[in-house]
């Protein structure tokens, strides 16, 4: 069973009950019933399976099971200017007048401020249709085990309050998901900071752990997802999805479950997915190399002082044959760790490490070599130096990666002193259909220094575009404004543009099939590009969010001889 779930507890809220990411075919409902297992059904075989620890063996011994995966944790991308994104003149109302109306723009997030004027119609109500929060016990919605759901009409009761919040206690603690929902869709109750989409209605999902903590895992952000688009269809209305979070948990080439599972989504209604590139481009936390035959690669690593615990994950190509070894700040080595032992588990003064020594999947031919190392005693590590010695036998193609965890998990006193700002796209950017978003400073130009890049080989995952993320001023939770940096400010920008295109496609009746790749594809054609710059590029992708352009060359389309949906 190792071989296909890493055997480790520390993502699960109870470490005798377990969450597992479930590809299947048949009826899991029923082999649930027999193992004692809650199964929660999402898309086309998709399911998220909570049960005793003791009891993963027997799921894994029904045909039906496909494939699991444990959950992964994702940390948030922690006067906006429209103008440079092209946005004003889509606006106008002597151009298209396009301001969201009828499209929904859902914010998986850290939650929203739902008292903040920005989310309010003039008459005082919610432009929020529903707020989930995963974190407060109590109804959750229809189909899903933990949370608790408000409607439109619950939080218009609440505003209507002197303390709302006594009536609806859904709070935004963190602020992220607030700026993120401004940017995309405030009103503009100040002229200033007016959204991309300010007559869009929200639909907004608080994740985290039950009843737990926020930033989150895997499987929350999947429950999130299929809440979302359902919705969504139940309303009869096209949806942009913003996922302004990422982790570098993975093999970064959109193979996972978790990333397969959002391009499946993705299909199931009139919806676009929009993801930021991630922060992580000058953490240092990734690590590009190659190895010979019967070489020796010793490769550095330092982390710092005050976190819990941490994990390498090297991929490789299968076909290269060599072992792992680490040597810990102590002196002390792991001893050499390959495929006659595949997981080895070392105990020293202050922490426990766990090497697995992993395999292909049915989603990767890439390979695994993975470290994890957990704190003991007082819960927090020693900063220190870490060593891994890499032994070649046999290489047929000697390349491999190695990521540390992401900046806002370990901070950027934990890193590779030589490491590569390429291919630093946090998941799940990486997944094929979404719109993965780079960021940029809007007032000189350039590419931001923490923008996560693509690849060398603009054939693996690479950004669409890039959107302004550098001291964008957005609503506060609490009240009130600030400035907010990262990527994760430039994908609402995308959302909020996605939201204008469907409503000018959809809700106007001008192209009823504007959405999923079609809005990428467009996107991708109006994208402002430098004289002299290649495109596209691991920094920029297609170039920078244009959306006049974007709307001239689909009134362009409609207009001309290929105009499909007017001659049907």
């Amino acid at each position: 069973m190792a071989d296909d779930i890493w055997l480790n507890d520390t993502l699960q809220s109870d470490p005798n009950k377990w969450e597992l990411i479930v590809k299947y075919h048949g009826d899991l409902e029923a082999i649930g019933r027999v193992i004692g297992a809650e199964v929660e059904v999402l898309y086309d075989g998709y399911a998220i399976v909570t049960l005793e620890k003791t009891a993963i063996a027997k799921l894994l011994t029904y045909p039906e099971v496909e494939h699991v995966e444990p959950p992964k944790r994702l940390s948030i991308e922690a006067s906006f200017d429209l103008t440079s994104s092209c946005i004003p003149t889509v606006q106008d109302r002597n151009s298209l007048g396009l301001t969201g109306q009828g499209v929904l723009i859902a914010i998986i997030d850290s939650g929203i401020d739902y008292t903040h004027p920005e989310f309010r119609r003039p008459d005082g109500t919610s432009r929020v249709l529903y707020l989930w929060d995963q974190t407060i016990e109590g109804a959750p919605p229809a189909g899903f085990l933990g949370g608790t759901e408000y409607t439109n009409a619950q939080l218009n009761a609440a505003l209507a309050q002197e303390a709302p919040f006594s009536v609806v206690p859904a709070k935004d603690t963190n602020g992220h998901g607030t700026a993120v929902a401004g940017i995309a869709a405030g009103n503009g109750s100040r002229a200033e900071t007016i959204g991309v989409a300010p007559d869009a209605d929200l639909l907004i999902v608080k994740i985290g752990l039950r009843g737990f903590r926020s930033f989150a895992r895997t499987t929350e952000i999947m429950r999130a997802v299929k809440y979302v688009v359902d919705r969504a269809e139940q309303l009869g209305r096209p949806v942009a999805v913003n996922l302004s979070l990422g982790m570098n948990d993975g093999s970064h080439r959109g193979d996972s479950v978790f990333e397969t599972y959002l391009n499946d989504a993705s299909a199931r209604w009139k919806s676009v997915f929009v993801v930021p590139t991630g922060n992580e481009a000058a953490a240092g936390h990734h690590y590009q190399g190659t190895i010979a035959t019967n070489e020796k690669r010793e490769i550095d690593f330092f982390t710092s002082n005050g976190i819990s615990g941490f994990f390498v994950s090297l991929w490789k190509h299968f076909e290269d044959d060599f072992s792992i070894e680490v040597v810990f700040p102590n002196g002390k080595s792991s001893g050499i760790v390959g495929i006659e032992s595949q997981v080895k588990t070392v105990r020293e003064s202050g922490f426990v490490a766990t090497i697995f020594y992993g395999q292909p999947s049915r989603y990767t031919v890439q390979q695994e070599l993975r470290v994890e190392v957990q704190a003991t005693e007082d819960g927090i590590l020693d900063a220190g130096l870490w060593k891994l010695r890499l032994h070649a036998d046999r290489i047929v193609d000697g390349n491999f990666d190695m990521w540390l965890p992401t900046l806002e998990e370990v901070t950027a006193k934990t890193f590779f002193p030589v490491a590569s700002e390429l291919a630093t796209l946090t998941i799940p950017s990486t997944a094929a259909r979404v719109v993965c978003v780079a960021g940029y400073q809007n007032r000189v130009g350039n590419i931001a220094d923490f923008s996560g890049r693509g690849y060398a080989n603009t054939a693996l995952p690479c950004p669409d575009l890039a959107a302004p993320a550098v001291g964008i001023v957005s609503a506060a939770a609490g009240g009130g404004y600030a400035p907010f940096t990262g990527t994760s400010m430039a994908s609402p920008f995308v959302a909020g543009a996605a939201a204008l295109m469907m409503q000018w496609g959809i809700v106007q009746g001008k192209d009823p099939f504007l959405y999923g790749e079609r809005v990428k594809a467009f996107l991708r054609i109006g994208a402002a590009r430098k004289a002299g710059t290649t495109y596209p590029n691991p920094s920029y992708g297609y170039g920078t969010l244009c959306l006049a352009n974007t709307m001239k060359a689909l009134v362009d389309y409609q207009l001309g001889s290929y105009d499909l949906w007017s001659r049907l």
